[in-house]
């Protein structure tokens, strides 16, 4: 019981994490359009990038940790739990591209 109630409550940090993930590319993307002072194109290009990919990645976030869940949840029953290494690295890759793209565009402003 214990192995299942923690494996719910991580489930759950990696929905927050997706949440926050969308929520800080809406802020990009809206604090771009609404300051509009000085903007180039190449500006607008990132910040609609990084709210997009932001979204992107929430998304994908929640779908694969949904999956990872489910398949934690029958390991853990058939006492054979693996550590999931590929959604780990994957998410991280993407956060990292994101980040780049984040540094970019608060560099050319």
């Amino acid at each position: 019981m214990q192995q299942h109630m923690a494996d719910e409550r991580t489930f759950l940090a990696w929905i927050r994490t997706a949440i926050a993930i969308m929520g800080v590319g809406f802020l990009v993307t809206n604090l771009h359009f609404t300051v509009n002072t000085g903007l180039t194109g190449l500006g607008d290009f990132l910040a609609n990038i990084i709210g997009i990919a932001s979204v992107v990645l929430g998304v994908t976030t929640i779908i694969m940790v949904m999956f990872a869940y489910l398949k934690k949840t029958e390991a853990i029953n058939n006492q054979s739990f693996r550590t999931p290494k590929y959604t780990t690295i994957f998410l991280g890759i993407f956060v990292i591209i994101i980040a780049v793209v984040f540094g970019v565009y608060f560099s050319i402003l």
